[in-house]
């Protein structure tokens, strides 16, 4: 890939990471201050909300990625099952501190747009970046791209 196609990758990812932020903040709110879950339920489902939204998003237009669905949905569950605790022991630690549960979601927010778009781009989708229809209309390639 080139320094323009990666910069394009980088600016899909955020906007398609910030729909999904939205998504996250929405869903947090209603769980907590409308339904009154407490903080940690809260986060977590809209925290899997979010991951849904991105994942398919990402993996279609930002990656155009062919490769197998679950697998590649294996490769991020296996991230979140790395952030997803600790992000939840840090943000409980700090609630207990007297933190804003808001700001502690928008930081937390914030650590998981960089680390997951490193990990989706160097470990979920390598070897499959730009494998699908999508990239070979783009590329106006009349080479079907590979089944996995």
């Amino acid at each position: 890939m080139n320094k323009r196609e990666n910069i394009i990758q980088l600016v899909k990812f955020t906007l398609f990471s910030a729909s999904a932020g939205l998504i996250q903040i929405g869903s947090y709110t209603l769980l907590f201050e409308v339904v009154g879950f407490i903080h940690i339920v809260s986060y977590i489902i809209s925290l899997v909300l979010s991951v849904l939204w991105n994942f398919t998003l990402n993996r279609e237009f930002t990656f155009k990625s062919a490769n197998n669905v679950p697998i590649a949905m294996l490769k991020v569950a296996l991230y979140y099952c790395v952030f997803a605790p600790l992000s939840t022991w840090w943000n409980h630690a700090l609630i207990n501190a007297g933190w804003n549960n808001y700001v502690l979601e928008i930081g937390t927010m914030l650590i998981n747009f960089v680390t997951e778009f490193l990990f989706c781009r160097f470990v979920v989708y390598r070897g499959s970046m730009n494998t699908n229809a999508r990239a070979c209309k783009d590329n106006h390639s009349d080479i079907e791209p590979p089944r996995m």
